[in-house]
């Protein structure tokens, strides 16, 4: 965590600690309600980011250029939503690579497919479902990877003009 993380968490605590002066009976309310969301989350996030953490692992570039290349079937398509669901950190980090696997051949419509897919992210289905329920989450997800699919065919068929 950087110094703004730091920063952030201190000024939860100094608001816990101001509640708890100026307000207390509010405090254990807060404390109570915090304790039964994490409860309730944890177990979800440590299986995510136990997946996510074999995942990230195996899945290398030198993999993802082996099995991305330009003859794609189903199987291909799957490799690039499911990467792109399980990738993490900062987009732009994944731009440099991204134009190395196009370089090698990797077709634009996988590559606009990962990056579709960035925008589901196992680290918060337990926050959606926590928040909007399993189906939503479900539905969400299965439209967001459909509509992946269908934007790298569209991009390929326009790129290719």
């Amino acid at each position: 965590m950087g110094k703004t993380g730091w920063y952030f968490l201190g000024i939860v605590v100094l608001g816990y600690i101001a509640t708890s002066l100026f307000k207390s009976d509010a405090l254990m309310p807060a404390l109570q309600f915090f304790w039964k969301v994490i409860l309730k989350i944890l177990p979800i996030f440590v299986l995510v980011f136990a997946i996510m953490f074999v995942i990230n692992y195996f899945v290398t570039p030198k993999w993802l250029v082996r099995h991305l290349g330009k003859d794609g079937g189903i199987k291909t398509w799957l490799i690039a939503v499911i990467t792109g669901i399980i990738s993490t950190g900062p987009i732009y980090m994944w731009y440099p690579m991204l134009a190395e696997l196009k370089e090698k051949g990797v077709r634009q419509g996988f590559i606009a497919t990962f990056l579709y897919n960035r925008a589901v992210k196992p680290a918060l289905i337990p926050l959606m479902i926590f928040y909007f329920g399993l189906m939503f989450m479900i539905v969400l997800t299965i439209v967001m990877v459909v509509f992946s699919i269908i934007q790298g065919k569209v991009l390929e068929k326009i790129v290719e003009v």
